[in-house]
């Protein structure tokens, strides 16, 4: 225990919580949202109405929620771990059944003041379950058949539901956090080498099975990958979003076009430019300089997460923060892979700085277990 550890020893248990939050991380996810919101006044034409109001009020609402989570001990959250994640399947088998159909996928629930979507929920419900578990179960169990079969089962069973509405980017994005804490925690290389040659395998199943009764994705999907491998095949239709993405990115420069100044987003030529592609039209506005700076704060965010990780000497915490850092990172590698040609375009918003209510408030959830994990760690 250090000497600052002790001085706070004789501060009030409320104030001391308080002191020990890790303020570095609040204020850059402070200031990676303030450019989100800066962005949607942009695009906007200066509106701050249209877009970036209703940002600034969802992100107060979960600003709020992420210091509720932080100051609840994580011992509760652990506890909460099994509950939550049954709660987020059960939302899932809801969306099947009675979720808002939009832009022909079926993943949200009407909440009337929110669409809530119930998918972006199971990224962060996993990684707890997971880490509840392995935090449960003994270190010379953890590669053991039987013992790595329930992980597995947890990660593939909501993977199919959110696959089947159809959302491929969040059904990949569940894997690969499900896979990240398996990795975290210990688990033989042998058995991500074993999946990996499967995953080659299925990738080549679905490329032959195309144009069959049996294929494995939407006739959308598949255009989606052939937009990825030759956008130009299709300028005008499927290509068109990835075409103009790339254009945007370029024309922005070293230096960027100065801000309310972008030619494809002011003037309509990207589609969801305030969503999926919003990342292109800071790119425009602000150039290299811009695109870089944002991508280090996203890196100082992560940063900053493994940092605690490995300072936390309880295991359940450790696992959790990876996990959370992990399903972060992956948000911003789809995204950009996504908007700079790299990756077939799935729908996988920028975190902070995309429009929506959802991601938003579940990745600001998932940062307040980060500083719930920080807060009561023991010292």
């Amino acid at each position: 225990m250090t000497f600052y550890d002790n001085r706070l020893k004789q501060v009030p248990t409320g104030l001391r919580k308080v002191l020990y939050l890790n303020w570095q991380l609040v204020v850059l996810i402070v200031a990676v949202a303030s450019v989100g919101i800066l962005m949607l006044y942009s695009i906007a034409g200066g509106d701050f109405d249209i877009w970036a109001r209703r940002q600034a009020q969802v992100f107060a609402a979960g600003l709020v929620l992420m210091f509720a989570v932080a100051f609840v001990p994580i011992w509760f959250w652990r506890s909460m771990a099994v509950a939550a994640y049954l709660l987020a399947f059960a939302l899932l088998i809801f969306v099947e059944f009675k979720g808002k159909i939009g832009m022909g996928a079926q993943r949200w629930i009407d909440f009337g003041v929110i669409q809530f979507q119930p998918s972006e929920m199971m990224k962060f419900t996993l990684v707890m379950v997971l880490a509840a578990y392995y935090d449960w179960l003994d270190n010379k169990r953890v590669s053991r058949p039987l013992w790595v079969l329930m992980p597995v089962l947890l990660t593939v069973l909501p993977t199919i539901l959110v696959l089947m509405q159809p959302n491929l980017g969040t059904s990949l994005m569940l894997l690969l956090g499900g896979a990240t804490v398996m990795f975290a925690a210990g688990v033989s290389l042998w058995y991500f080498v074993a999946v990996a040659s499967l995953a080659g395998g299925a990738i080549a199943g679905v490329f032959l099975t195309r144009g069959t009764p049996w294929q494995f994705l939407h006739d959308y999907q598949y255009r989606r990958i052939d937009t990825f491998l030759d956008p130009t095949a299709d300028p005008l239709g499927a290509g068109y979003n990835i075409i103009q993405a790339k254009i945007a990115l370029g024309s922005g420069g070293w230096s960027g076009k100065g801000f309310m100044q972008g030619t494809q987003s002011r003037l309509n030529f990207l589609p969801e430019k305030h969503t999926d592609f919003i990342f292109t039209t800071l790119a425009e506005e602000f150039g290299f300089v811009g695109a870089f700076s944002l991508l280090v704060l996203y890196a100082l965010i992560i940063g900053f997460c493994l940092v605690s990780a490995l300072q936390n000497r309880d295991r359940f915490s450790s696992l959790l923060i990876i996990g959370v850092a992990a399903n972060f990172f992956f948000y911003i590698a789809v995204n950009l892979s996504m908007v700079m040609g790299m990756a077939p375009v799935v729908g996988v918003p920028l975190p902070l700085l995309s429009y929506g209510g959802s991601a938003m408030l579940v990745i600001l959830v998932g940062f307040g277990l980060v500083q719930s994990a920080h807060v009561h760690r023991p010292r």
